[in-house]
């Protein structure tokens, strides 16, 4: 097949390997998005309460899906306070509330939970709040990372397991479609589409009955409970999965009745085409089957859903269609079959042009998922997923190399081939003429003459320099073997990383929650307790001041007043301002409102950063009053 002159392709390929680079520079080419984070909760974190809470609400930069034990409230003596599971508030998708039982005690309660975010990955975390004071608790939460249990590690490779299966699927069979459909009769092909088939199939299984204890940190044996199972097949990833194998039964059948009709041909002879029909179908459960991951996994979730989904399809199906294809590739050309069964120099040259689309249509889609995961530069090198990105970039420049060179012999095998195919139908047989003996004399040495020329060697005279075509074509799909060999071996290792960035938070989302992360460190409130001592007997006491969430703009304070031994204190004033004396800003009086109980203010503004002095003022009598001070910094 001709495809142009060698300057032009040259100039196409340098220009695809630019574009690749640029495109995977400015991110990945992997199909995922933001895992879920914490953004607020109520209580806060840190926190000291008046009164015991009602409840416990969470929220969340995005939808989550959790179970019956997703969100534990803890006593300080390590008992579960929430006697109901977890809901959803108002059916907002990103929150979670649990009521609490009545008559909390005094002490330190710890919150622990666990989720799944809508790109299907778990996430946890906890923190502590307190109800009229601090106290030492006997709450134990596991701060294991999430992927380190044997249902995440066996989850994980099964999804790589699944992605190859996929791989060799859609590109066996896009290769007999799309290049050469007599390679559905080949031996080595059907195996090829087999294997990928069972790959998917053992693989989703799998995934199905793991999903559960990846979701909740469970162990191996629980992927048989029922009642998990059920839960799974109901969430959005196991209604993908299930969906898959439905999918994967219909191209069983499809599969089966191509192989029987082949098997029909008794003269050993194959279809010259596959019809329309079965490219259609086998296109429609191709889309479908790159869906089930599209629509349930990290494409699903986050910003522009509605093309983010198809981009991902597109993608996936591409690396299929290009992998998988030259793992195929490389199976028909290392065939020796009797007969002069090699794959024609035809289909070579039309599995060039299709693997050259196939890279095209990654290098867009993945444009367009570099910018939504990473944002920026930066990232590259300040995030885990960029510096997987950064290998996976070198791993690309590589299979991009090797593939300029596989197209090169392509080319040249196919260049080779139309001429002998002219030359084969050009050339007339030879003619036969009647050779005159003479009677007695020496016969004439026998030739065919065809022209009014002996026959010579087919490659001119010995030592002539030309080289025989057959042995020039030979050499040029031997050295076609090799480099296809390379870049598949190259390919499985970018689809390897593929699958482990698709299981990394992206570089977008990390830089875009240092909220989430300082929540998991730091407290989302500032609390400082000040004695006090009035100078005479039994007007000894602390009052303690919450501000939250502690930072510039509108802050929420509360007051509560203790007295020497601990209890609450029930004062007839309390006031509180704020200054900033490097700045001589203030006073700014926070107009403390009595809450039956304790003070309060859910307006406060503070307008700088930085060191601010309080000055609070308690007064217990109508004559007895005294002002403290305290620093506290404001972020």
């Amino acid at each position: 097949m001709h495809l142009g002159s060698p300057p032009a392709r040259t100039s196409l390929t340098v220009l695809a390997l630019v574009a690749a680079i640029l495109a995977l520079v400015l991110g990945g080419a992997g199909s995922a998005f933001a895992h879920a984070g914490l953004r607020g909760s109520d209580p806060a974190e840190g926190s000291v309460l008046a009164t015991a809470p009602k409840q416990v609400t969470l929220t969340f930069t995005e939808s989550v899906g959790f179970s019956d034990d997703s969100l534990r409230v803890l006593s300080p003596e390590n008992a579960r306070v929430n006697p109901r599971p977890a809901q959803h508030v108002d059916g907002k998708d990103n929150t979670a509330r649990v009521e609490l039982s009545d008559k909390l005690a005094q002490g330190t309660y710890t919150v622990a939970w666990r989720v799944v975010s809508a790109d299907g990955h778990p996430i946890s975390g906890a923190f502590i709040f307190s109800i009229g004071k601090p106290s030492g608790t006997a709450a134990v939460v596991a701060t294991d990372s999430l992927e380190d249990t044997a249902a995440a590690r066996l989850y994980g490779f099964l999804r790589h397991v699944a992605y190859s299966g996929l791989a060799l699927l859609v590109g066996a069979a896009a290769f007999v479609l799309l290049c050469w459909p007599t390679a559905a009769a080949v031996r080595p092909v059907r195996r090829l589409l087999t294997v990928g088939w069972v790959a998917l199939v053992v693989s989703t299984v799998a995934l199905l009955l793991l999903r559960g204890p990846y979701e909740t940190a469970g162990s191996l044996t629980s992927a048989f409970d029922l009642s998990q199972l059920g839960r799974t097949v109901t969430g959005r990833p196991g209604i993908a999965l299930v969906v898959r194998l439905g999918l994967l039964a219909s191209a069983a059948v499809l599969l089966r009745r191509q192989a029987l009709r082949l098997d029909r041909h008794e003269d050993g002879t194959t279809p010259g085409d596959l019809g329309t029909r079965v490219r259609v179908v086998g296109a429609a459960l191709a889309l479908a089957l790159a869906f089930t991951w599209a629509g349930a996994e990290h494409a699903s979730a986050g910003i522009q859903v509605p093309l983010a989904v198809p981009v991902a399809v597109l993608h996936l199906l591409a690396m299929g269609v290009w992998l998988g294809g030259l793992i195929t590739l490389a199976i028909v050309l290392r065939r020796r079959a009797p007969g002069g069964g090699d794959v024609p120099a035809s289909a070579i040259g039309r599995f060039s042009t299709v693997a050259f689309t196939a890279i095209a249509v990654l290098v867009g889609t993945g444009m367009y998922q570099s910018w939504r995961q990473v944002g920026s530069w930066e990232a590259l090198s300040t995030t885990s997923y960029g510096r997987i990105l950064a290998v996976k970039l070198a791993a690309v420049v590589l299979v991009l190399a090797v593939a300029f060179f596989s197209r090169r012999w392509a080319d040249r095998l196919d260049h080779e081939a139309l001429p002998a195919a002219e030359e084969r139908q050009a050339v007339p047989e030879p003619a036969r003429v009647r050779v005159v003996e003479t009677v007695g004399a020496p016969s004439a040495p026998l030739a065919s003459v065809a022209d009014g020329r002996p026959d010579g060697p087919a490659g001119g005279e010995p030592g002539d320099g030309t080289e025989p075509p057959a042995l020039g074509t030979e050499v040029h799909r031997r050295r076609l073997r090799r480099t296809v060999a390379v870049e598949a071996v190259l390919g499985v290792v970018v689809l390897a990383i593929t699958t482990l960035l698709t299981g990394t938070q992206p570089s977008r989302a990390a830089n875009g929650a240092p909220t989430a992360a300082a929540t998991a460190s730091e407290p989302q409130a500032k609390v400082v307790t000040v004695p006090f001592d009035m100078g005479t007997a039994n007007q000894k006491g602390a009052v303690q001041i919450t501000l939250e969430p502690g930072r510039v703009g509108e802050n929420t304070v509360e007051a509560v007043v203790y007295t020497a031994d601990g209890g609450f204190a029930t004062v007839p004033e309390l006031r509180l301002t704020l200054t900033q004396d490097a700045l001589g800003i203030g006073p700014l009086d926070a107009k403390l409102k009595n809450q039956k109980g304790y003070w309060a203010t859910y307006d406060l503004q503070l307008p700088m950063a930085g060191a601010w002095t309080l000055n609070i003022t308690v007064r217990t009598t109508d004559i007895d009053q005294v002002t403290v001070r305290e620093t506290i910094r404001i972020t």
